[in-house]
């Protein structure tokens, strides 16, 4: 079961006209930066996507730490193949793969009072979503009340904090108002930064998406 730590999310939680209740925003800080992979495989897993309903630029890697690059890796588990394993004391997502492999992916996660952990699911998936902040964080910025969902929310695009992918996670049929989703602000990767949320870089959230259904099973650690 989810194990929600932020009552105000409790208190909000569904899902009005298919938007996306969610917090996800982040403040950040100018990034570091970081002696960047020379591997080709890299350049080329976080080109440029120009295909993409809003083209997204390339990755700028001087701004990640290798280690948070997606990556194939030795990862056994007693989760079946399929599953979702959110490492939050390191920054990791796994998708369990066969063999004892995974691919893992880098991520930022929620701040102090924000976090949550347990096993839920991916109920819906969503390409460019829209995002509506909740009511509680209008409360706090009341400069949001223009993404309201009485105002329909923010459109997608490259400034939505969704960012180009979004999976619904949900606890039995109840919205939990968390998310796995894409993020421009690449830089803070390696960071507890949102408002729960677990983020991906928007190239690797694409590569998460094209790779697992509905149903999902996932499990925050």
């Amino acid at each position: 079961m989810i194990n929600l730590t932020r009552r105000t999310f409790l208190a909000g939680s569904a899902s009005l006209s298919g938007l996306a209740l969610s917090g996800c925003v982040s403040s950040t800080s100018p990034p570091e930066t970081f002696p960047p992979s020379s591997d080709p495989a890299y350049l080329t897993m976080y080109r440029a996507m120009p295909e993409e309903r809003f083209p997204l630029p390339a990755i700028n890697l001087k701004k990640v730490p290798d280690r948070f690059y997606r990556q194939q890796v030795d990862y056994p588990t007693s989760e079946r193949v399929g599953t979702l394993v959110v490492d939050t004391r390191n920054f990791y997502l796994y998708l369990v793969q066969e063999n004892g492999k995974a691919m893992r992916y880098g991520v930022g996660l929620g701040r102090a009072g924000f976090e949550w952990s347990g096993r839920a699911k991916i109920a819906r998936k969503s390409e460019w979503p829209k995002w509506t902040p909740p009511d509680e964080m209008i409360e706090r910025e009341p400069e949001l009340e223009k993404w309201s969902w009485r105002n329909g929310g923010m459109p997608p695009g490259l400034e939505n904090p969704l960012g180009a992918r979004a999976l619904y996670i949900f606890q039995g049929n109840k919205d939990t108002l968390y998310r796995l989703h894409g993020t421009a602000e690449y830089w803070t990767i390696g960071n507890a930064v949102s408002s729960g949320c677990v983020r991906l870089m928007n190239q690797d959230i694409i590569d998460l998406h094209g790779r697992v259904p509905v149903g999902t099973p996932i499990m925050v650690l």
